[in-house]
This record gives structure tokens, C-alpha cells and sequence, in this order.
């Protein structure tokens, strides 16, 4: 894994390199000061990863993120500040970390491991994201309404809402209710096409229509051919965007 650091202050900059070496096997192949040197290298050039500061020379760093996003094949951006007031348009911009100055080691360790964690996952083989020999995968699911087992395809599952001690699990035309916990009724279902979305919901990707912005920067979801309005929560937001490339 390679990366690169952007830091117009040499002390900062020397710091963090020594401790990305300690705490990762992260391959510091540049470092540079300027945003406009780094937008003309990776326009050239590709990394893994940039530890970026916000305040720097010509291109700042959220300006210099926002052009990068738009790159087909994009690096993690680590953000690295001595202001968390620019938090939250940071993770606005997809980045994978943000780490306030003065560093804190632990924290710094805590976060490589992570990124290192997200690279293998996000880099390994196709062969190995294929269910095991003889594993199925699940394609229907047994669910009760009036007495009687209705054998359902996933495919027609909306979403399911947690209420209480039951829940409810909603297809196009029927809502049908399980004795289970949604964490329970989750764990049978695909991952490559529902995603918990909030503690209390899980929706199915494909149904998906509309994403709208609702309050504190979270959204709602709105799926074909119904009404229900899904809210997406903020603990959830960066995986939802990055499953759904936004």
C-alpha cells in the first residue's frame, strides 16, 4: 500500500510520516506542501492514500479533495487539521479518517489499522469473495401471515422495520410479521443487496428510487412503486455512500 502526505509544515510532516512507518507497513512514496503539486501528480500518477492537510498553499485541501472525487479511481483521503470545525464537510466529501492536530498516537495506530483493514478488504481477490464450496446462497425466506408459511423471494423484499419485539417485514403488495429482532431477520438476508440503514431499518438496495437529504445531513430513502420513506442514519451514512458510489 503506498500513499502520499500533504503538510507545509515540515515538524507535522516529519511526525507523521515517522509514525504512519511505526504503526503501518503504509509505503510514504512523496510528500508534498502545495495542492496544486498534488492535483498535477495524481492527474499522472495513482496512490492508495493522502494524508492531506486542509490548510495549504494554491489548492486548499478540501478543494483539492473535491477535484479528487471526481478521479475514476479515487485514493482513501485521510484529512489531517488542527480545526474540527471542518469535520463534517470532510466526511460530506467521502473522506475515510480525520485526524486533528496534535497527533495523538493511539489514535493515529487506530486509524491505520483501519485503513489497512479497508485496503484488504476493498483488494482482495474476486476468488475470495465467493461463498465457500457447497454454500448457498440465500435466495427465498419462509414468512408467516394468517397462519400460513409464505416461501418469499428476497428479491421481493422492500424492507423491513423493527417495532417492538416483533418485525415487520413490508413487500410490494403485503406486510408480514415475524417473532424475531431485525438484527436476527438481517443475518438471513444478502448482504450484497439489503443494508441496515438505521437501528430500526433495513432496505433493499435495489428497490431503492429516490435519495433525498433530510435533517443533519442524513437522507431518506424513497422506493419504487411505494410510500414508505426510509430514513438513513448518520452512524450510517458513509457506508451507505460508498455502497451506492455517491
Amino acid at each position: 500500500m503506498k500513499g502520499i502526505i500533504v503538510e507545509d509544515e515540515l515538524p507535522a510532516k516529519e511526525e507523521l510520516q515517522f509514525l504512519i512507518e511505526t504503526y503501518s507497513s503504509i509505503e510514504i512514496t512523496d510528500t508534498f506542501s502545495d495542492g496544486l503539486d498534488v492535483l498535477k501528480f495524481l492527474q499522472e500518477n495513482e496512490t492508495d492514500v493522502l494524508f492531506l492537510d486542509i490548510n495549504i498553499p494554491s489548492l486548499d485541501g478540501m478543494l483539492l479533495a473535491g477535484n479528487i472525487s471526481k478521479f475514476t479511481k479515487k485514493p482513501y483521503i485521510i484529512f489531517t487539521t488542527a480545526y474540527e470545525k471542518h469535520a463534517a464537510q470532510a466526511f460530506e466529501l467521502d473522506a475515510f479518517d480525520y485526524i486533528l492536530k496534535p497527533y495523538d498516537e493511539k489514535r493515529i495506530a487506530s486509524v491505520l489499522k483501519k485503513l489497512e483493514a479497508a485496503y484488504r478488504r476493498d483488494h482482495q481477490p474476486a476468488e475470495a469473495t465467493k461463498p465457500a464450496e457447497g454454500a448457498q446462497k440465500t435466495t427465498r425466506i419462509n414468512l408467516k401471515k394468517d397462519e400460513k408459511i409464505i416461501v418469499t423471494d428476497v428479491d421481493d423484499i422492500y424492507y423491513a422495520e423493527a417495532r417492538e419485539k416483533v418485525t415487520d417485514v413490508h413487500t410490494k403488495m403485503e406486510c408480514y410479521t415475524i417473532h424475531e429482532s431485525i438484527s436476527d431477520f438481517y443475518k438471513k438476508l444478502p448482504k450484497n443487496q439489503f443494508f441496515r440503514c438505521h437501528r430500526s431499518y433495513v432496505v433493499n438496495l435495489s428497490k431503492i428510487h429516490e435519495i433525498v437529504q433530510w435533517f443533519n445531513q442524513t437522507y431518506l430513502l424513497r422506493l419504487e412503486d411505494c410510500d414508505a420513506e426510509i430514513p438513513v442514519s448518520r452512524s450510517n451514512m458513509k457506508d451507505f455512500r460508498q455502497l451506492m458510489h455517491l
